[in-house]
Order: C-alpha cells, then structure tokens, then sequence
C-alpha cells in the first residue's frame, strides 16, 4: 500500500499481542523460523541472473565466530521488534560463508565472502579475514575495509539480520516503529551528488562490469533520471519518458478537439478494462479480470466486503475477518470497517501464521504480498491454498510486489487481489489503482460500492441496479481518465521485458547492496530487517538505524534518495528497470561515509 503514519494500535487493526491469536506475538510479521542451535556453517544460496556480466559475491552477513556487542542478542525471540524473524536463539556459527551469487552467461567469476575467519573474533582496527577467490574481470568476495585502505577502527560486521539493536524493544504491537514517516526530514532540499570519502574499492569495478553485461539497462534511458541515485520506486516510481508526450496529446487534441466524442472515439470508456488488462499481464492474471480504477484503499473495501458476501453464502457462521497485523494502516483500518458493516469480527495475527489461524469461522483473510516497512515476501501460494482448505476466501495486497517480482495469481487461485501502480508500475502520483477478482467469482461479485459505471446497461439510467458482467462489476464512478491514461503510457516500458528478468536482477541488485553494506559500513551502526532468504525478501532493503531520519535526511542532501520508517528503518527500494550496480554501490558508500559523520 501506499505510504503514511501508522498509530502504534490503530483501532480494531492491531490489538495486543495476546488477542491475536499467535504464539509470542512477533510484531513484524516476520514469525520465528527456530529456536535451535544455528548450523555450523550459514549459506545463501545466491543469485542467477541470466545475462548479466560479472558475478557477484555473496555475503555472510554477521560476524562469523565473533560474539555479539553488548546490547545484541544472538537470535530474536517473541516481540521481535526488528522484523527479521527469530532465526535461532543458539549459538553462533563458527563460520557463515555464501555460496556467492551466481550470474549465468558471466566472463567474470566471484567469490563468495567469509566475513571472519573462523573461530576468530577481530579486534578493532583489525581486517575481518575476508578471502577473495574471484576471477576474471569481477571483483570477487567483498573486503572490510575498502580496498588499500586500513580498517578505520570498527569491526567489519556492518549488517547483522535478526540482531535486535541495543536499547530496541523486545516486545509489543508496534512491529517497527509507532509511526510511519515521509521519505525526509522536512526542509530538506535534494542535493546533487557528493563524493564520498571512502575510496572505490574492488566492489566498485565489480559494480561496472555487471552494469555492462545487464540485460535491462537499456531501460534506463526510457525514464526521465538524472544524477541522484533514486532508491525509493517502492515509494513512488521514476517518470517514464512516454508519459509527457502522451499526455500532451491527451489534453490538447482528445480533450481540446474531440472533447466528449473521446469517450469512444479515443477508448476512454473502455480504459478501465483495457489498461486493467495490461496490469494484469505483470500480475499473472488472464485478460478480463482486473480493472484499473478508485484508490487502493477503495479497492481494498469493495474486495474485502464482496469477498465476505461470497463466503456467508457458505454459511452464516462465517464470521471472522483475518488481517495482517503489521499491514498497511489503512487495510487495518477499511478491514475493521468492513466487519463492522458484514456483523464479523476482525482477528489481527502475523501473516505467517494465517495458514494456521483459518479455520470454520473464517470468511476472508487480507494479507500484504510483501510487509511495505521490511520487505519480507510472504507465501502467497500456500497461504491461499490453506484459507481456501478452510472455506475461506483471500485478498492480497500486491501494493510491494507487482512489477518487483512474480505473483501468479491465476496459477496459485488467488480469489482477489487490490494494488497500486504508483510504485514499481510507475504510473505517477495518484495513479488508479486496480482490482482483480478472479473469473470464477465474478458472477457472484456483489460490490458494496455500485455504481452507474458498473452498471449492465449504464445510459439506460434505470433506478434499480443490475450489474456488469465481467471485470466490469468492479468499477464505480467516472474514470479518471488523464491518471488513467498517463498509466497506460507508463506501462508501454514493460513491452519487451519479462518479470523473472526483472526478479532476477532484483535479487542481484539487493544482494549486491547487502554486501557492499557489509562492506563498507561501520560496525553495528545497521542492522538488516529484510530477510536474506531470497524466497522471503521483496525489492527493497530495510536497515534498522537508532538516528534513521537524520540519516536520511543527510543522504537525501548528497545525492541518495530513499526513505525511512519510524523510529528507526531506513528504506531503500531497487527498481531493476532503472536502477544499476554502480548506484548501488556508490549508495553504499555514501551511507558508510554519512554513519561515520553521524556516529
């Protein structure tokens, strides 16, 4: 969903933790992966993305072998506050190695990364061990301190996920923060680009040859950049060259000279269904089932109330609404609203533990495709599987995750979906929002918002309502039709681009990131609150930082755009169709170098 301040209990959406219904209650959503003792070693997977040059090393994040700073634990137990997820509450592995990032069709090799050696605990001033195996042009695994250059004093540990940071609660409601913020401090002007003070080092030229062999950086050119590293699409998304022009048109001749004969002369009618179809192409649904129009929060209200309708024709004991409880605000808050007006109650649990939280009494479940202050991707395929084995019914919220990675909706049944398109869609600010309800549900769509649009026959202007057939039952109003169509002309860059093209170099891009924080950033200044797992992490980055807005706000001056969360969570979103490795890596070095100053 869309970005705005969240109450530390919102009314009816997030209740304490014991009225959720989940074991410890872990506020992030994250949910807790073990409580055993960690594998001797940690390994990642790593990355293949087809096409791209140079490999990239992969990262043991966390310093193997040493023992956590005073304030750290080894592992998050209920009330995780980070939203990492307690992966272990053991000890520490005696060396987390990854298995780098492997790149298919790539001339370079890379290496992955030991962060300490073994059993070893550096010392200040000291260099973490790194081994650097790489070959050919890639730089291979990442070094502590930059290359040539002598540790500055701080333990090269960087990032650490699932590390609660020293003073941050261990529990309560408010996942991440009471409040959620705007991308800066107010009255901060954005800068042009400032050196850093840390020296390129071999990430650097590692950066430069996977931007050559990237498959997608010819798409760059199609939005309108400049010098500023732009890491906030999941915010808002960068304006696509074809906008302007097409809008011109759209103003000047469709408005200016056909005016009203443009309802059907230049398809506006039919937009809502047409751009709709378009959408649905990026979220895996067959044509006729998603429409483009209202807001997200609107869309989000008409799917969830249907969806109840639909699933108390089952039977009236189905009564109870689940929702994400680290959800967007306003899914908590239309959710609350929806039960009120459906005589259902609304239970708030972690949306890893929805597959277990269904059962007679539920109608409809809302959960967030990806948490929009993590970036942790939850399982949309056995998380609908199990609501519907329960007789339930699912809406997902795909505000994080359309256009950022594959979503499957006809492949994996999703019953309904809602998004925006203002983000990894790039269709400007206040774009239309889109509804998808699957076909098989149509016919029984029963809209609480009904309107003249959604009509069967709408210029038959009859008193009683008699709905569309099709996609169409989800419209309401007019169409805004110059957000509209300034969408569909945004859209016209995902033409020759597939999106597992663009979910593999999402992965390499935050992988690369993570390294180059590890890297360069001193250590315990960030910790990691999205998952390494590549099947649980989205397109963004979340870094838990103690002064995150001033952060922010200094990075915003220099030239690096992201944003941040209250208290503490910085945010940085990766669009693969504009966003390189040498941004990435220069980001990096730049927060490294704002932290030292900070700090």
């Amino acid at each position: 969903m869309s970005d705005a301040t969240i109450p530390t209990e919102s009314a009816g959406a997030r209740p304490r933790s014991a009225e959720c219904g989940a074991t410890g209650a872990d506020p992030t959503g994250a949910g807790a992966e073990s409580t055993g003792p960690e594998p001797a070693a940690a390994e990642s997977s790593g990355t293949e993305l087809a096409g791209i040059g140079a490999g990239a090393a992969g990262t043991g994040i966390g310093a193997a072998g040493t023992e956590p700073t005073s304030g750290e634990s080894s592992g998050t137990e209920s009330g995780d506050p980070t939203g990492a997820g307690a992966e272990s509450t053991g000890p520490e592995p005696a060396a987390a190695e990854s298995s780098g990032t492997e790149l298919a069709g790539t001339g370079a090799g890379a290496a992955g990364t030991k962060t300490a050696a073994a059993g070893t605990e550096p010392t200040s001033g000291e260099s973490s061990g790194t081994e650097l195996t790489g070959t050919g042009a890639g730089a291979a695994g990442t070094k502590t301190a930059a290359a040539g250059t002598e540790p500055t004093g701080h333990e090269p540990t960087g990032v650490q996920p699932g590390v609660a940071a020293p003073g941050a609660a261990e529990s309560g409601p408010a996942a991440l923060g009471a409040a959620a913020a705007g991308p800066a401090a107010p009255g901060v002007a954005e800068a042009g680009p400032v050196e850093p003070r840390l020296s390129r080092s071999a990430l650097s030229d590692e950066a430069t040859t996977l931007d050559a062999a990237d498959r997608l950086r010819a798409k760059r050119d199609a939005f309108t950049l400049d010098d500023v590293i732009y890491l906030d699409g999941n915010s808002l998304g960068a304006l696509p060259r074809a906008v302007p022009s097409r809008l011109a048109d759209v103003v000047a001749r469709e408005w200016g000279e056909l005016r009203i004969r443009s309802w059907e002369e230049s398809g506006w009618w039919t937009a809502p269904e047409r751009v709709g179809d378009r959408v649905g192409g990026l979220v895996g649904a067959a044509p006729g089932q998603v429409v483009v129009g209202d807001s997200t929060s609107v869309n989000v209200f008409k799917a969830v109330v249907a969806a109840v309708r639909m699933a108390q024709e089952r039977g009236a004991h189905r009564d109870q609404i689940l929702v994400d409880e680290t959800t967007f605000p306003t899914d908590g808050y239309i959710a609350e609203s929806a039960a009120r007006m459906t005589g259902c109650t609304l239970r708030p649990v972690a949306a890893g533990d929805v597959p277990s939280a269904v059962g007679a009494r539920t109608a409809v479940a809302l959960v967030n495709h990806v948490d929009y202050r993590t970036g942790r991707l939850n399982d949309l395929p056995g998380t609908t599987a199990a609501v519907q084995a329960a007789g339930g019914l699912v809406v997902w919220d795909l505000c994080h995750s359309a256009g950022a990675l594959p979503v499957g909706l006809d492949a994996h049944g999703v019953d309904l979906a809602v998004g925006c398109t203002y983000k990894y869609l790039n269709g400007g600010p206040g774009a239309p929002a889109y509804l998808y309800v699957a076909r098989a549900h149509q016919p029984r769509f029963d809209s609480p918002l009904p309107g003249w649009n959604s009509h069967a026959d709408p210029f038959g202007m009859a008193s009683a309502y008699t709905p569309a057939d099709g996609s169409a039952r989800g419209r309401v109003g007019t169409p805004d039709i110059l957000s509209m169509l300034a969408l569909e002309a945004a859209l016209e860059v995902w033409d020759d681009v597939t999106i597992e093209d663009v979910r593999a170099k999402s992965l390499a891009l935050t992988d690369f990131f993570l390294r180059c924080v590890e890297d360069y950033v001193p250590a315990g200044r960030v910790q990691s609150v999205t998952p390494a797992a590549h099947t649980e992490r989205g397109s963004q980055v979340a870094l838990r930082c103690a002064d995150a807005g001033e952060v922010m706000a200094e990075l915003t001056r220099r030239g690096v755009v992201g944003d941040y969360r209250r208290p503490d969570v910085l945010r940085f979103g990766f669009t693969p169709l504009y966003t390189g490795f040498a941004e990435v890596e220069r980001a990096a070095r730049v927060l490294a170098d704002v932290l030292l100053k900070e700090g």
